[in-house]
């Protein structure tokens, strides 16, 4: 338990400071004991780990893409007016459906950030601790942006190939698609669906993972321990 709070003081040094001058000597006070660099930075790394999990469980569960309006996976705006024609002929619940499908694909395939997240914790340096210790508002999310942002692509894509298969998304695709085309009005350009929904996916695991790093940082309801209440009160 000691360890656990130790690097949740850690984290929350990180996301409640915006000071160039935070160190770890100031570390060292709120913890109440005399740290060299490498345990400071390993205590960061953990705080980190636990961060970014509690993010990427948020958006894995049901409706954690779905029920959130500001990464919800929308239909490409290409297709916008084929939704709405095909709402006035009685589709609208087979439109929202497909909708679903797409989001419920992105909340299977966010689970696999963690381990994504987590080799870049790993793999981070004192100097990459400090950096982000020492750095803005959005520092630990913008460090695994440029760290993680390409490799959450690739390696999302198949994963979210397979959960728009196992959801359904291109069954009903297909079935809307062969609907409109009977419709006498003009077709809409082709999307990649499979880049599209990757697209989002990993967007909104950085929005999520950017909320949760102000919500530490402004709100001191999320300082639920005595200890963090002490350093931050």
């Amino acid at each position: 338990m000691m360890k656990f709070l130790k690097a949740t003081a850690v984290m929350f040094v990180l996301l409640t400071t915006g000071c160039a001058g935070l160190n770890a000597e100031s570390i060292n006070r709120a913890l109440g004991g005399s740290l060299d660099s490498e345990t400071v930075a390993a205590g960061l790394k953990e705080a980190l780990r636990i961060g970014t999990e509690r993010s990427t469980n948020t958006t894995a569960k049901v409706d954690g893409f779905y029920g959130n309006a500001l990464i919800r996976i929308a239909l490409p705006e290409q297709y916008d007016g084929a939704a709405d024609a095909l709402r006035t002929i009685g589709l609208g619940s087979q439109v929202e459906a497909f909708e679903v499908s797409m989001n419920r694909a992105a909340e299977q395939a966010s689970a696999e950030a963690v381990a994504v997240f987590w080799a870049a914790i790993t793999s981070m340096s004192i100097e990459d601790a400090f950096g982000i210790l020492n750095g803005g508002n959005t520092a630990a999310t913008d460090y695994f942006r440029g760290r993680t942002g390409a490799e959450l692509s690739a390696r999302f894509q198949p994963i979210v190939v397979k959960s728009m298969e196992e959801v359904g998304v291109y069954r009903l695709y297909e079935d809307l698609t062969a609907r409109y085309n009977l419709l006498p009005i003009p077709k809409p350009a082709a999307v990649d669906l499979d880049a599209y929904i990757t697209a989002r996916t990993v967007g909104g695991i950085f929005i999520v993972l950017e909320q949760e790093e102000q919500r530490i940082r402004e709100d001191p309801a999320a300082r639920t321990t005595a200890l963090l209440r002490k350093v931050f009160g």
